[in-house]
């Protein structure tokens, strides 16, 4: 007998509910394009089926909800690109993936249906984008959420940074240009989750689902969040990151007395300078623009310049391939990123532009 393999996402309909369970739990359900895909085509069909009153995710395992993208894919396109920018990067796999999931970034964010999303364990970089943008958002005492781009030379992503533009003061930036994690507290605190239940509790509420409304279902099972160690020293994070450039941020932190601000002034001078300026711009940036949409079609062009980039190549193989933990970055230094480097992120990609609307655009 031939053995047969479990499909990467598991889509299901009963009981009044769509399941999603990300299945790749060896990769700690790292998404790829065809689970993308797949969760893009449910979530469309239930988004008209009178039989869905709910929409629930989760991850299969132990371990997370869904550790991000498939960086090693990833790695492999980006060297093969060679330096090539626009319409080929566009049009490369990982263009193309990128394309089809912040478009379901989007499609969560706009959901008519409540989207009950289970944030228990690690959800970092895509992870954040298939929860973040949801209604009913859930984290648990084990639950670990980051974007950690700018430590692999890339900036946050699928949403990202409309998330991080929007948590108070300037917790956002901390957590960008550091790639802290943040507990069930602090996500609550800053905007990326909405309830926190024990994780014992959960097999409980997702039965309990089955026949009662998300809000009311959940109201039986959240209790009091956590206290957010983050939103405690709100005082020197907002005194030092609320600074115009990345080097003052750094001079600001270095400066500080506080123990936590030396060590995250010693954390981001670890990642990709350019990766590092390139996210301050697209924080700032985030915060004006008024629409999840708007954001991610900026979010494309930065992701596709960065596909082009020597510091994404550099940066995986230094932390997931060779894992030496050794990246050698070009440019070397902040001082070195000018501001004509890190404008080209932000061109315009022509006919190969994202192009997400929503109906204030069309208006």
């Amino acid at each position: 007998m031939t053995g047969t393999t479990e499909p990467e996402v598991l889509i299901e309909q009963r009981d009044g509910l769509g399941l999603i369970t990300l299945n790749r739990p060896k990769a700690i359900n790292a998404l790829n394009h065809e689970m993308a895909l797949a969760i893009t085509e449910a979530l469309r069909a239930w988004a008209t089926d009178d039989a869905v009153r709910t929409v629930v995710v989760t991850g299969a395992g132990e371990r997370g909800l869904c550790a991000g993208g498939d960086i090693v894919a990833i790695h492999s396109d980006a060297k093969e690109l060679g330096g090539a920018t626009g319409a080929a990067a566009a049009d490369s796999a990982t263009g193309r993936f990128w394309r089809d999931e912040y478009i379901l970034n989007a499609l969560i964010g706009d959901y008519p249906k409540p989207y009950v999303v289970v944030m228990d364990g690690i959800v970092m970089g895509g992870g954040v984008g298939l929860s973040g943008h949801g209604s009913h958002r859930i984290v648990t005492e084990r639950s670990k959420i980051g974007m950690p781009e700018v430590g692999i030379g890339f900036i946050p992503d699928v949403g990202g940074t409309y998330l991080l533009s929007r948590a108070p003061g300037e917790i956002g930036a901390h957590v960008a240009l550091t790639t802290a994690r943040m507990t069930a507290g602090d996500a609550i605190a800053t905007g990326f989750a909405d309830y926190y239940v024990p994780s014992e509790q959960i097999p409980a509420l997702l039965d309990t689902l089955r026949t009662e409304s998300a809000d009311d279902a959940i109201a039986k099972y959240a209790t009091a969040a956590p206290e957010s160690a983050l939103a405690a020293q709100r005082s020197w994070i907002d005194a030092a990151y609320s600074a115009d450039t990345v080097e003052e941020i750094v001079a600001r932190l270095q400066a500080h007395d506080a123990p936590e601000a030396k060590a995250a002034a010693a954390d981001i001078l670890g990642k990709s300078p350019v990766a590092l300026k390139v996210t301050l711009r697209s924080l700032r940036h985030a915060r004006e623009l008024s629409t999840l949409e708007a954001v991610l079609n900026e979010e494309y062009r930065v992701s596709i310049a960065s596909l082009a980039s020597h510091d994404l190549v550099e940066g995986i193989r230094a932390q997931v391939v060779d894992k030496d933990r050794n990246p050698q970055w070009q440019p070397a230094t902040l001082a070195e990123v000018t501001d004509g480097l890190v404008a080209e992120y932000f061109a315009e990609l022509g006919d190969r532009e994202l192009g997400l609307t929503t109906s204030e655009d069309e208006q």
